[in-house]
């Protein structure tokens, strides 16, 4: 057996027994270390004949391997033996209930309806709500809309193949209007309500969705005025938006349930590129609004001669996104927890005047 040889053996059998990792890494570098053993005897080739180096080279290099690969196979070995000990020692109870982290976030759009709640309960509003399956009469005729309007339309509205015990087509509600009438119908004046809710129309892109929110609002009594609802509006949405510089511009437009009827516009200014609302730099389309029409409060069996009123609706959504930031309505209805995560609220911020309402 030649020199190398019986180093060879000699070598792996104390690679074999090294105790732990740690030895075994001290064994490496004093092998095969800048100043190992073996590092040490292949230098000595430079000093050698060719004829001893075509014989010692080959034997040497075989000896380097030849300890790696022992290197190697002890390490794998030392570890497997240390993760079979960590797999027998540490154990997991699965009958312990595990600890949960925040559970949930409040969607925008319900914190917005308790916004709506809060800010019009202080008016002396109450929350008025409806069926959303209505009848054809509630939706669109009550609301003095004609036969031939477009809104009535397949495009527009979603139908239900069936009618009610009157013969009264079923759809869908397309606004939170028919709230409106069912409140006059069963109830005596003087009214002061928000109606809040789903509505559904055929239509969808970034600022529309077939299935969105909006809220109306009514009040009925008597000597009511344009005055009033451009004050209501005015308080409204300097508490919502919590600014005192917001303006309103009220033009003249048509509703068939209102008379007259006036699109409401609100100041912005642009700052660093960006709309903020306040000011009158800009103006922007927010909602819709009117005195309650004739017709509309005689199809309730309210007397036009003795009680006025007047209405107003806003999408909901809009609402939120013209508050928080927000730049596509569809991302309201995509469950994507990480987008709710972030625009979401704590059950804790509850909305109130004295606290601010988007807390």
């Amino acid at each position: 057996m030649s020199r190398l040889d019986q180093m060879s053996g000699e070598l792996i059998a104390r690679l074999d027994s090294a105790p732990d990792l740690q030895a075994l890494e001290a064994d490496r570098i004093a092998l095969l270390g800048k100043q190992g053993e073996i590092t040490r005897l292949l230098k000595t080739l430079g000093a050698m004949t060719p004829e001893q180096r075509n014989v010692e080279g080959p034997q040497m290099h075989a000896l380097r391997e030849r300890v790696s690969s022992a290197i190697a196979s002890r390490k794998a070995a030392l570890e497997d033996e240390d993760l079979q000990r960590r797999l027998a020692a540490e154990t997991l109870d699965l009958s312990l209930p595990v600890a949960p982290g925040p559970q949930g976030s409040v969607h925008p759009v319900s914190q917005v309806m308790d916004e709506l709640a809060e800010i019009f309960g202080d008016l002396g509003f109450s929350v008025a709500t409806g069926p959303e399956i209505e009848d054809d009469w509630h939706n669109f005729t009550a609301l003095n809309i004609p036969e031939s309007h477009p809104a009535r339309a397949m495009h527009d509205t979603f139908y239900f193949d069936r009618t009610d015990g009157s013969g009264r087509r079923m759809l869908l509600r397309t606004h939170t209007s028919p709230v409106q009438i069912r409140t006059m119908q069963t109830q005596k004046p003087p009214f002061y309500i928000i109606a809040p809710g789903r509505t559904y129309r055929s239509d969808s892109d970034a600022t529309h969705t077939p299935m969105f929110h909006q809220v109306e609002g009514l009040v009925i009594d008597r000597g009511i005025t344009l005055g009033h609802l451009k004050w209501t509006l005015e308080t409204f949405l300097k508490a919502y938006f919590e600014r005192d510089d917001i303006v309103l511009r009220l033009r003249p437009s048509y509703f068939p349930f209102t008379e007259p009827s006036a699109e409401v516009d609100i100041g912005y200014t642009m700052v660093n590129g960006r709309r903020v609302l306040g000011g009158s730099e800009g103006w922007m389309e927010l909602l819709g609004s009117g005195m309650v029409h004739p017709s509309v409060l005689e199809n309730c069996g309210l007397d036009p001669d003795e009680w006025q009123g007047f209405a107003f609706g806003c999408g909901i959504d809009r609402l939120a996104m013209l508050k928080y930031g927000m730049d596509d309505l569809r991302a309201f209805f995509d469950g994507d927890l990480r987008w709710l995560r972030h625009y979401g609220f704590s059950a804790l911020d509850v909305p109130t005047l004295s606290g601010g309402v988007g807390a």
